[in-house]
């Protein structure tokens, strides 16, 4: 059985829970990916402590499974249909460790930008805690200066 079967047939049968890594691999290839949004709700607790890390200004917010949907489709507006991969994937415990690397194509103003079409490349960092067998919060970090960067030269 491959794991993307494994995750639908676990509620109705007996079998072993998704291990924090799994439930982690399948929410970045289904849900943050873009190819599925709306299964948000699958890996992700009612409500998620979602800790923004910047050093000018970090945030903690609330995400729930259908704003976390929304959010990823806000990218897909932005981006076009990006190509998303998942560089490091590491797990101890109940916490995941990823990485990725998202490209797209500048199709909405960004930062005050106006779009340009051209490729965009974000590079992102995410600690995942799951409790349950889902995602109960995450602490996020993104390239925000090479993408202010890129936005930059290609105007």
């Amino acid at each position: 059985m491959n794991i993307r079967n494994k995750t639908m047939e676990q509620n109705s049968t007996n079998e072993e829970p998704l291990s924090p890594k799994e439930v982690v691999r399948l929410f970045l290839d289904e849900v943050r990916s873009g190819r599925f949004p709306e299964k948000a709700h699958v890996y992700m607790a009612d409500t998620v402590i979602a800790h923004q890390i910047n050093s000018e200004n970090p945030v903690s917010i609330q995400r729930t499974p259908e704003n976390y949907a929304e959010h990823v489709r806000d990218f897909l507006r932005m981006f076009g249909q990006f190509d998303f991969k998942v560089t490091e994937l590491l797990a101890e415990d109940n916490k995941v460790y990823a990485r990725w690397v998202q490209t797209g194509k500048h199709l909405e103003e960004m930062n005050g930008v106006k779009p340009t079409g051209k490729p965009l490349i974000e590079f992102t960092s995410a600690v995942y805690r799951i409790e349950n067998g889902k995602i109960v919060e995450y602490w996020l970090q993104n390239d925000r200066l090479g993408m202010e960067m890129q936005l930059r030269e290609n105007q």
